[in-house]
């Protein structure tokens, strides 16, 4: 099987088999789905969604969250990952985006880029959900799944996967294989003990081809 061909297929099902492709994240304005995934970031969705309600019934806005302290802000987030860091993050955007953007959320990805907080991955995230743009960000479930079905090639980075995956999925489809390839890693394609017994893209897959006497 070609890659051209193994795309083709993956995607083929995925399109087919995946028609909701969004975000797990809850989020009611881009402010909101900024502050969520800096707080996604080595943490789960599941855990994020159980911190911002009381946090975005209290500060729903950059002009409000800017207005309180990173010693506040921890409270609301002290059972994620690294909370002080993220209330610092939290507290110095919240302060960039009313003094610098007016309160609006840039579509650019450099821009978001100079918000504390916000690497490649982040702001690629916001660029794609909130934009439309076809641009890829690459987690650990995206960078394991790429390369188990052999959508990717030796990557040894995620930016190595990123570009490979850029490179061959269409412009239009982008956004939505960057969740088809999370929500696939997280209840299918899982790190220890993949289902592959129930996974469609199997016939596709170099992983399952690979190791299917064991699966």
């Amino acid at each position: 099987m070609t890659i051209k061909d193994r795309y083709k297929y993956v995607l083929d099902w995925f399109r087919e088999n995946m028609k909701i492709a969004e975000t797990e994240l809850d989020y009611k304005s881009p402010f909101q789905l900024l502050v969520a995934v800096i707080l996604s970031a080595q943490c789960t969705d599941r855990r994020v969604n159980l911190i911002t309600p009381k946090l975005f019934a209290d500060y729903p806005d950059a002009k409000t969250m800017s207005c309180a302290e990173p010693e506040v802000i921890y409270e609301y987030i002290k059972s994620c990952t690294y909370p002080n860091s993220k209330a610092k993050h939290i507290s110095l955007t919240s302060k960039m985006l009313v003094n610098e953007y007016n309160c609006i959320v840039p579509d650019d990805v450099d821009e978001l880029q100079k918000l504390p907080g916000v690497g490649r991955k982040t702001a690629h995230v916001i660029a794609s959900v909130l934009f439309h743009q076809p641009k890829m960000p690459v987690d650990t479930h995206v960078f394991r799944v790429s390369a188990r079905i052999g959508l990717t090639y030796n990557a040894k980075n995620v930016l190595q996967s990123e570009k490979q995956l850029v490179k061959n999925i269409p412009k239009k489809d982008i956004p939505d294989a960057h969740h088809w390839l999370i929500l696939h890693g997280r209840y299918v394609c899982t790190a220890r003990n993949p289902k592959c017994s129930s996974c469609g893209i199997s016939a596709f897959c170099k992983f399952y081809q690979q190791n299917k006497n064991k699966c």
